[in-house]
């Protein structure tokens, strides 16, 4: 039921009754609604009910009954325990008690009996009615049928879990032909070197957020910058020397911010082994994290690397990648220098594209 309805019969309790605080045990079935509330309340889809402050049940609409079958007045006081499923009723009940004590919205997710024996997913949902002084004088609350909405969310699960197993498939037959082409091509090897560490980073980004199962779920449940990061460079041996040290606070990343990131951090990681801070031993790069309202900054910094002035890399096909992810993907821009202990790129992206907000 919205919350207005309920605000406006609190005001008409209110107005009806004088602002007095009728004892407990002379209200029942909400009759100092009157006729115009149970009206109302049976034309609603949904099942509305009602509780004293308690939370002893004491009455139903209309629709209640078409659902569940139930004699009228056999589910009052905590006779409607028994209506939902026993998986459900524990978590069900820690919410409605956590309710009653504090006076929070009640809101939960529940399997309710149909008249037919079989169980429906529902949304329960209740607020309270406070008289002058800021006491419960009743709960009025609804049911709401999701079970379509849950049968269409599982079926979309399967369908993304299925795509996503293909997706897998397809990185690796893709690495499968690059490899049979650079064993019969020479020339090729050192580009196809170069695209298969792209394709696995990609794998590696696809794999942390893709949709999983419970069995093949990451043990972090959330996916953030820091933790996608080390996936990207777990397979760099600087990292698990030490020698990539990632610092900041921790951002939660859009699946769809994942490929570039994962592309963009790949290619420095490479470029750094080719002929950066990680081409010797005692090389070090430093990745510093942050965000503010708007964007999100990354500081990659390399130290030890020996850069000659007039020597520095020139841009390739690496710097265009990292141009398109930078400034379309994400919507920002960055700023490369070269310092005499190694290259520091500053990359500033939105923050709405990037973070799950």
């Amino acid at each position: 039921m919205d919350a207005n309805v309920i605000k406006n019969f609190q005001l008409e309790e209110r107005e009806a009754e004088g602002d007095r605080v009728l004892p407990l045990a002379h209200e029942h079935a909400l009759q100092s609604a009157g006729a115009a509330f149970h009206a109302l309340a049976d034309t609603m889809p949904q099942m509305v009910w009602s509780t004293l402050p308690d939370g002893s049940h004491d009455y139903y609409n209309a629709r209640w009954y078409e659902f569940t079958g139930v004699p009228v007045g056999s589910t009052d006081g905590e006779g409607w325990a028994g209506m939902f499923h026993e998986d459900d009723q524990p978590g069900a009940w820690a919410k409605w008690n956590h309710s009653l004590a504090t006076g929070e919205p009640y809101e939960v997710e529940y399997r309710l009996r149909h008249r037919s024996g079989e169980y429906r997913w529902m949304i329960g949902r209740a607020l309270p009615i406070l008289d002058k002084r800021g006491e419960i004088q009743r709960w009025i609350g609804t049911c709401t049928d999701i079970e379509e909405q849950k049968r269409i969310a599982l079926q979309n699960e399967i369908l993304s879990q299925e795509l996503s197993h293909r997706i897998k498939n397809i990185f690796a037959i893709v690495s499968g032909l690059i490899s049979l082409t650079a064993r019969a091509n020479a020339a090729f090897s050192e580009a196809a070197k170069d695209l298969l560490g792209r394709i696995s980073a990609l794998g590696r980004a696809h794999e942390f957020v893709r949709p999983h199962s419970e069995k093949s779920r990451p043990e972090a449940e959330e996916v953030t910058l820091s933790t996608l990061l080390a996936t990207i460079f777990e397979s760099y041996p600087a990292f698990s020397e030490g020698r990539v040290v990632i610092t900041g606070p921790e951002i939660a990343v859009d699946s769809k911010a994942a490929t570039p990131v994962a592309l963009v951090f790949h290619e420095l990681a490479t470029n750094a082994m080719k002929y950066g801070a990680l081409s010797n031993e005692n090389g070090k790069i430093t990745l510093d994290l942050s965000r503010d309202d708007d964007t999100v900054t990354f500081q990659w910094t390399e130290h030890g690397a020996s850069v000659e002035p007039g020597k520095e890399p020139t841009g390739g096909f690496g710097s265009r990648l990292i141009d398109l992810a930078v400034k379309q993907q994400l919507g920002g821009d960055y700023r490369r220098t070269w310092n005499a202990d190694g290259m520091e790129i500053v990359m500033t992206v939105k923050r709405n594209r990037l973070e799950q907000l």
